[in-house]
């Protein structure tokens, strides 16, 4: 590579660390400053391409963001662009949760710093219902859509359905619904064209590159060590949440929670309390649950290294999969933005997800106002039952100020969360 190549790349590489760094706010905040950084500070893109990369990324299962950074390093500089891009997007984030979930596990249980996350848990349920809000406002525009977020949400919290069925029905759903195809115009410039040779060894070859962490760990430690579950459950994760990262939480949540028990619900929350706080996307909170997963299950190694590679097994199986699919779909943007079914089925997964969100919102809820939530059964329902005498009035306060703060006052997210972390504080200190 010669010199002024170098100096490009470096220059490249500088300004996707700086995405990295201040990429605060979740995934509005990010994609809002990559398209200033690439859009209007370095022209690598022009604004028609760089709205047809976040539609194409968002029918993509994942992170949207982490993927659209991505796709915007492939177009400049090919794969290597597309790994830098992608890979400091996440790194900084990654290395700031990391050291979070440590201090969480070494001093999360000193009063002081348990009052602070009490008020950040309150806080969080508001950021839940925002965000609620603002999935709905952009995905229900039929009735049909309305339809599907409702009863996704009923399949979810009366009859506790995998995750992964409701998102596939939405989609079918979707699909069978919309016109068959019609022309569409496309004014874009092409992509760089590829021929189905191309995509199938870019497919095998990053699949093999996504697969070998969990063999090995199966290989070396054995199919049920907590590691190679940890690569199997975020790997299965990656293929199949559709929606954001608030629909990658209402799948991981309950099932880290419910049926692995690798961490409680409000430990939940205080890891995307954490992650809200963090540069980076919001699915870094998964990084959280595989390092306390791990930290809990240390054998044979140490807790802290447990922890560690626990957090990259986790990292590993949850960004891994994000660049296959830029690398193996991105030549056929195009093509894939003029199939309507496609869009119809992505339009029914987003509206599905809408009560996916409303499930992970009621779910926080119980938990974060009542001290005991058990579960309510006959027959197929399976219906959260909270005991009413757990009630906690000032959680609900704190939720509820939190949500003024967010949706009436307009205050940012940032402070939202500092001042429940404060008004947490205060509490203990009256008590």
């Amino acid at each position: 590579m010669e010199g002024r190549d170098k100096q490009r790349l470096a220059a490249f590489a500088a300004a996707w660390l700086r995405i990295g760094l201040l990429g605060f706010g979740g995934p509005a905040g990010q994609i809002a400053l990559m398209h200033r950084v690439v859009v209007e500070e370095q022209r690598w893109l022009d604004d028609k391409r760089y709205l047809a990369a976040l539609n194409f990324c968002m029918l993509l299962p994942g992170p949207e963001a982490q993927q659209l950074a991505t796709y915007c390093g492939w177009v400049r500089h090919g794969v290597l662009g597309g790994l830098i891009a992608g890979g400091l997007f996440v790194l900084p984030g990654a290395l700031v949760m990391l050291a979070l979930a440590t201090l969480y596990v070494l001093h999360g249980d000193m009063p002081l710093v348990a009052a602070l996350f009490y008020g950040i848990k309150a806080a969080v349920l508001a950021v839940v219902i925002e965000a609620l809000l603002r999935v709905a406002r952009r995905a229900l525009t039929h009735r049909l859509h309305w339809l599907l977020a409702g009863l996704a949400f009923l399949a979810l919290f009366l009859f506790a359905l995998p995750f992964p069925l409701v998102i596939v029905v939405a989609g079918l759903i979707g699909w069978a619904t919309t016109p068959a195809p019609t022309a569409t115009t496309g004014d874009l410039e092409p992509t760089p064209a590829a021929g189905g040779r191309h995509t199938l060894v870019t497919t095998l070859l990053c699949g093999v590159i996504w697969a070998m962490p969990v063999l090995l760990a199966a290989r070396l430690l054995g199919p049920d060590h907590v590691l190679t579950e940890i690569g199997l459950f975020f790997s299965r994760m990656a293929v199949v949440t559709f929606g954001g990262a608030y629909a990658v939480l209402a799948y991981v949540a309950q099932a880290a929670v419910n049926e692995h028990h690798w961490l409680t619900a409000a430990e939940m929350l205080d890891g995307l309390g954490l992650a809200e706080t963090t540069p980076g996307p919001l699915v870094l909170v998964l990084q959280f649950v595989g390092f306390l997963a791990a930290w809990r299950e240390a054998a044979p190694f140490t807790p802290w290294l447990a922890g560690l590679l626990g957090a990259v097994m986790t990292l590993w199986a949850t960004f891994a999969p994000s660049f296959l699919w830029i690398f193996a779909a991105a030549p056929h943007l195009e093509r894939l933005r003029r199939m309507p079914r496609l869009q119809g089925a992505l339009a029914g997964i987003t509206a599905a997800v809408v009560g996916v969100i409303l499930n992970l919102g009621l779910w926080f809820a119980l938990h974060l106002l009542f001290g005991d939530v058990g579960t309510w059964r006959v027959g197929p329902l399976q219906v959260a039952a909270p005991t009413l005498s757990t009630f906690d009035p000032k959680a609900a306060v704190l939720a509820a100020l939190a949500g003024l703060a967010l949706l009436r006052w307009r205050v940012g997210l940032l402070p939202t969360l500092a001042g429940g972390a404060m008004a947490g504080l205060a509490l203990h200190l009256l008590a």
